[in-house]
């Protein structure tokens, strides 16, 4: 998401962050391979009524108790395991259950646990997250959950931490006939239960992030296209309230260009299998794999406006194609730790660019991405704290795009960089990593040591200066306010153009051409200059 859900800033942390952000005992000798969920969305009460069963697998000896989120507002009522009760106890907005003895090391086991109450309600979604109980213009319920940051916990017991996603999900969405329920994947079957009620159930079966599984509840209408993509044909689903199904079709005829797109830049869509989905929201917008949330009014820009002010940004729109980008980076490839976010911001944040490259040209792809450098806040390290559930600063988004763009000046060979990408995706794919596993990749793809640029632009707040002098055709320049052994190279134009590759010690150039001095550094590196005596 553009400014997805902030996760507050805490200048200390507590057991219970600890516990919701970091593999504890309860956590670790278990992995999650299938949640099985029913929910029952009560508009009228505001509550839900649920079961998940969850099957994992041993992965090691494991501990006295197995950690169970759910978060407060909702209640475990029992906990079902082999067709016997478990005892169970709380500790704020996590349970943990008693586990029988004799599970060993790669036993595949089953626990159900049933649940209900009055779940958090969302408060501004998608940034201040939860359920989302709306109506449509017609005075209908419309449903739905943002808990991206909140996390998935928020209306289901899981094991909520991104760094274990099921490799399958099935989600039973039990909704009044006068409604339909859409969720993630394919819908495998509807069935009525005579009662009033129809029970839609939909199925994943790749592996998904916990905060993309979402239902939507609305009276939706439904067409589908097929798109011919890298890996075949792709069924293209689209899902919105009926009044709005004819801007609606015209609107995401866009689509199709984005996936032409993202797949020369970033490889194939990698969930062919669940196929592609747009979900009108009603809220602005999320990630939600194979069931992109969108609410962006079936109109360009970001709510009619342009993040990067330079005009592009008002030639396509935003939420369709951020939120789709997301699926490459996020979905695809998860981070483990919240705290390395920016692995899927600031990449998705460049789709923006290579989107705009696509349609418009190199320069307008530049232009955009540079046009956003005036919403960078410089005010914390874009990357978080880790082990409790930490995200750093909101500057992923646009500072982490602008790095993304600097590497690729670096690399100076699109087609290189267009490999880093797509490989990234395809040795990666559907994998949770750590930041620093993508950085260290980048730099082998590349063939350049990146390390110090990483370090620079995400770890600390400083904006490098290229500081120079100039006598006569003799350049001096150096690199200052940077990290120790900062080694970017960087083009620029004196009597011609050039590539520097500054220190942090004064070095020199003196051109053989002619022409006009004419200093300037290439505007594609977000760099600051200074002029010294």
């Amino acid at each position: 998401m553009s400014n997805a859900q902030p996760l507050n800033r805490k200048p200390e942390f507590s057991r219970a962050d600890s516990l919701r952000g970091s593999i504890t005992p309860g956590r670790a000798w278990w992995d999650v391979k299938e949640y099985d969920l029913t929910v029952w969305f009560d508009f009228s009460k505001r509550s839900l009524t649920g079961s998940n069963t969850i099957t994992y697998t041993v992965v090691s000896a494991p501990t006295t108790e197995m950690q169970i989120d759910l978060q407060v507002g909702l209640n475990i009522d029992s906990v079902i395991y082999e067709g016997g009760p478990m005892s169970f106890w709380r500790d704020g907005n996590v349970y943990f259950v008693k586990v029988p003895p004799g599970q060993a090391v790669d036993d595949v086991r089953k626990v159900t646990v049933y649940y209900s109450g009055i779940p958090r309600p969302a408060i501004r979604p998608p940034w201040d997250g939860g359920v989302i109980w709306s109506k449509d213009a017609g005075g209908n319920p419309w449903i739905s959950v943002a808990c991206q940051g909140l996390g998935a916990s928020v209306w289901f017991p899981c094991k909520d931490h991104q760094s274990d996603e099921p490799d399958h999900t099935l989600l039973s969405i039990i909704t009044p006939d006068s409604l339909v329920a859409v969720g993630n994947g394919r819908l495998k079957t509807t069935t009525s239960n005579g009662n009033g009620t129809t029970t839609y159930t939909w199925e994943v079966v790749n592996p998904i992030n916990n905060y993309n599984i979402i239902p939507y509840i609305g009276k939706y209408a439904h067409w589908q296209e097929t798109y011919a993509g890298e890996k075949g044909n792709l069924d293209c689903d689209y899902w919105v309230l009926d009044y709005n199904l004819e801007k609606a079709k015209t609107q995401f005829k866009q689509a199709s260009e984005m996936l032409q797109c993202f797949e020369h830049w970033f490889g194939p869509y990698p969930f062919y299998e669940d196929g592609f989905k747009l979900v009108e929201s009603p809220h602005l917008g999320m990630e939600h794999q194979s069931a992109i949330a969108y609410g962006n009014r079936f109109a360009n820009g970001y709510l009619g406006n342009d993040l990067s002010e330079t005009g592009w940004g008002l030639k396509w729109d935003f939420i369709l194609v951020h939120e789709s980008g997301h699926e490459w980076f996020g979905n695809n490839i998860t981070t483990k730790d919240v705290a390395d976010m920016w692995v899927h911001e600031s990449f998705t944040n460049y789709s923006e660019t290579l989107f705009t490259t696509c349609k418009f040209g190199k320069e307008a792809g530049n232009d955009y991405v540079i046009g956003t450098r005036k919403r960078i806040q410089n005010d914390i390290p874009v990357q978080g704290p880790f082990g409790v559930n930490q995200e750093g600063s909101g500057d992923m988004y646009y500072k982490g795009g602008n790095l993304v763009h600097i590497i690729r000046q670096v690399i100076n060979n699109d087609s290189l960089f267009r490999s880093v990408l797509r490989g990234l995706n395809r040795d990666f794919y559907h994998q949770t990593i750590t930041g620093k596993d993508l950085e260290v990749y980048i730099s082998r793809a590349a063939g350049i040591d990146f390390s110090k640029v990483f370090d620079q632009y995400l770890r600390t707040t400083q904006i490098p200066v290229l500081e120079y002098k100039i006598k006569g055709k003799t350049l001096n320049y150096r690199w200052n306010n940077v990290v120790n052994d900062f080694d970017m190279p960087i083009r620029v134009n004196f009597y011609g153009e050039h590539w520097l590759k500054p220190a942090e010690k004064w070095q020199t150039l003196k051109p053989k051409n002619g022409g006009k001095e004419n200093f300037s550094i290439d505007r594609n590196f977000y760099v600051e200059t200074l002029k010294v005596d």
